[in-house]
């Protein structure tokens, strides 16, 4: 008999679930990164290597949360939520910027979301 974290109506909860994590994540890490850049003097240099760091730790992690209970497809499911985590993020930049397109950055990030997405999904479904 299957149950409910066989059918694919768990799995696409728990994809969600990373997704969510992970935004969440960011949003958080990226308010205090925004406060230490305000009230310091460090350079502006720093922005997009913290960025890329903060959304490879964020997939990472809800990746890994998300994929706990599935036990299986670690490295489908981890790469759903890094793809799905990108999705989201350059569908909403590209409705709220006018200017907004893919360039190098953009490939970067998509690579290492997919790649800590998968890392996570891994961790996840081995988790005891």
């Amino acid at each position: 008999m299957e149950t409910y974290q066989e059918s694919g109506k768990g799995t696409i909860k728990n994809i969600f679930i990373g997704i969510g994590i992970s935004m969440l994540f960011t949003v958080i890490c990226l308010f205090i990164f925004s406060i230490i850049l305000t009230y310091t003097n460090i350079s502006e240099a720093t922005i997009v290597p913290v960025i890329i760091v903060v959304t490879a730790i964020s997939i990472l992690i809800g990746s890994s949360i998300g994929n706990i209970k599935i036990k299986k497809n670690g490295i489908l499911n981890g790469a759903l939520v890094g793809g799905g985590y990108i999705l989201i993020l350059y569908l909403i930049s590209s409705l709220l910027n006018v200017r907004f397109s893919l360039n190098i950055q953009s490939v970067i990030m998509i690579a290492v979301g997919v790649v800590f997405g998968i890392i996570g999904g891994i961790i996840g479904v081995n988790k005891k």
